[in-house]
Order: C-alpha cells, then structure tokens, then sequence
C-alpha cells in the first residue's frame, strides 16, 4: 500500500495560509543578521538550543521522564530517556535531530508524553554521540546498540515486544539507517513503523538541499554543507549507502510516514525517500505541508497542530494493525 498526498498545488504560494506566511517572515527575519554557522562555537550551538536562545523555542522537561544506561559498541556508556506508561502497548524508539552536532535526548519531552499519553507507548529516547567530536559511524553505532538493547529487552523491561522507531530530521537519517542495519547486520525485520520527519536522506545533499534558493529558513545549503561534514567530511564516504540510506537496498523495512515543508531545503530528500521506500515494496506514506520550514512542528500555528494529527493518525493505524 502506497498512500502519497496530491502534491499538485502545495508548492504554490497561495497553498501557505496566513498564520503560516506569517510564522515563516518571523523566522526569515529573525535569521536575516544570523551568523554563519561556521562562526559560531559548537557549544554556543548546543547551549543556544537547549536553553531556547536560538531559533527554536525552549521545550520544557518532563518531571515523569526517567534514564538508564547501557552498554554502547564500543564499550562506551549509552544514555536512554524513557517516558512510560504504567501498563505500554508498545515501545517507541526516538532519536533526537540536530544535525549530528546538537540537540540532546531531553529537548523532546512534550511530545514523548504526547506520544505516552495518546498511544500507550513507552518511549524511549538515545543520547547517541554527537559530531564532529565523534563522527560517522559513532552515531549510528550508538543508535543501533539503542535498538538491540530493545530488541532484547523491551519484552522484560515493559511487557511488549511492538516496536516503533522514529526522528527528525538528522534523527530520520539515523532511524533509516537504524532500521537497514538491523536487517543486514542481525536479519531483524522486527520493528512495525517508522516516523521519519524531514529527514535528512542524502548526506551528499539532494537536489533542493544543495541548490536552495529561499532564503535560511532555519537551514540553506552553506549550513547543511557544514552539518554533513561535520559527520562525514569525506564527499566520497558521504554517498555510501552506509552513509546515505537512499542509496541504500530498502527492501523488508516497516510501513513508512514521511513528513516534510515545502520550504525545508531538505524536502527532495523525502520525496525521493517516500518513492525509494515503496519501490522496494513497503508501505510508504508521505505528507508534505505548505508553507513549513525546517523544524516546523516546533514553532506551533496551523502545520504543526495537522503534523500532530497526520502523525498520530499514522501510530493509531499502525498499533490497530498488530493489536
């Protein structure tokens, strides 16, 4: 099963209504005088996102959230942030966005309450390592060791074996990514959906993504280019399946959501990843939004409450269908 939007008129101008347009000159403006990302020290980074002084708001932290650690491949310590329900229907593996530079496990709160409280999920969220630090394949080794780790466990820990997995943006690069080596490295096909959020599917940058031409709406093509080789310098290594799953086989993978902006450069990337993914057989649902910049769920109007909606319209089907 294929489901795609009508994607004929969203790229219109008309297509952005009022709360949105005006949501998006806020942004443009506000990153008008921003400085290249080059130029600002990757702590500022990290310390401007988790305390909501950069573009994107503060989210709060939950007080029910609890951590553990684990064992990572390398012998390392492997941080996880759960939210859970007393009695969960199933386990939701997140990763958190960032570029592979910043974000944290505990800027995604609200809405892992939104998704314990809704869906009866246990949500369950990695503090993989972070570039350029700790570059490719740290993060995704970290995200795979995350996903063993409930594999194994998540029957004892919550009383379920259901699996879902999903991330935005840099966080879909490494839920993708996740989910093939699973299947290659250890012939696991376990997991029933994946919520993939703009991601970031071609780290040699697609088409939009390396030929923008609207302004930095949270991200242009100098910023990418300065995320992507952060994590994986070499333009060589950059397009290895490995690297970038839509060059990757995409056969035996679960039922697929696809969310992206029309104004996010990175929007090729989820066309071209939705009709990859169904190529290959499986279920692939894609849902593009007028008017959405990258991130942008996050800064609340109209596209954020109908993303909340698409999305768990998906989790409910998906958790109806193995119930």
């Amino acid at each position: 099963m294929t489901h795609v939007t009508d994607n004929s008129n969203l790229f219109s101008d008309d297509a952005i209504d009022p709360e949105t347009r005006a949501i998006v000159e806020k942004i443009r403006d506000t990153m008008k005088d921003a400085p290249p990302i080059d130029r600002v020290p990757i702590q500022v980074l990290r310390d401007q996102r988790d305390s909501g002084e950069g573009i994107f708001p503060a989210r709060p932290k939950s007080d029910r959230a609890t951590t553990r650690t684990i064992t990572g491949k390398d012998g390392d310590d492997l941080g996880l942030r759960i939210i859970a329900p007393e009695a969960p229907s199933g386990v939701y593996l997140h990763i958190h966005g960032g570029g592979w530079v910043n974000g944290s496990n505990d800027q995604n709160d609200p809405m892992m309450e939104h998704f314990a409280d809704l869906h009866n999920l246990a949500v369950v969220s990695v503090q993989y390592r972070l570039a350029p630090e700790n570059r490719f394949p740290a993060a995704p080794d970290d995200c795979e060791s995350a996903a063993l780790w409930l594999i194994e466990n998540a029957e004892a820990e919550f009383g379920t074996d259901w699996l879902a997995i999903g991330g935005e943006s840099a966080g879909a690069h490494l839920a993708a990514l996740t989910l093939i080596r699973l299947r290659d490295k250890h012939d696991y096909t376990g997991f029933k959906a994946a919520n993939l959020v703009y991601g970031v599917f071609d780290v040699s940058l697609s088409p939009s993504a390396r030929n923008w031409r609207k302004g930095r709406l949270v991200l242009d093509t100098p910023t990418l280019r300065w995320f992507v080789n952060c994590f994986a310098a070499d333009p060589h290594v950059q397009r290895l399946p490995k690297v970038s799953p839509l060059f990757a086989k995409l056969h035996d993978l679960p039922p697929a959501l696809f969310t992206v902006g029309t104004l996010d450069p990175l929007v090729d990337d989820s066309l071209f990843m939705q009709g990859r993914w169904a190529a290959a057989g499986n279920q692939a649902e894609l849902e593009v939004f007028p008017g959405g910049v990258h991130g942008f769920p996050a800064f609340g109007g109209p596209l954020a409450e109908k993303f909340s909606t698409v999305v768990d319209d998906f989790l409910t089907r998906m958790l109806a269908r193995n119930s």
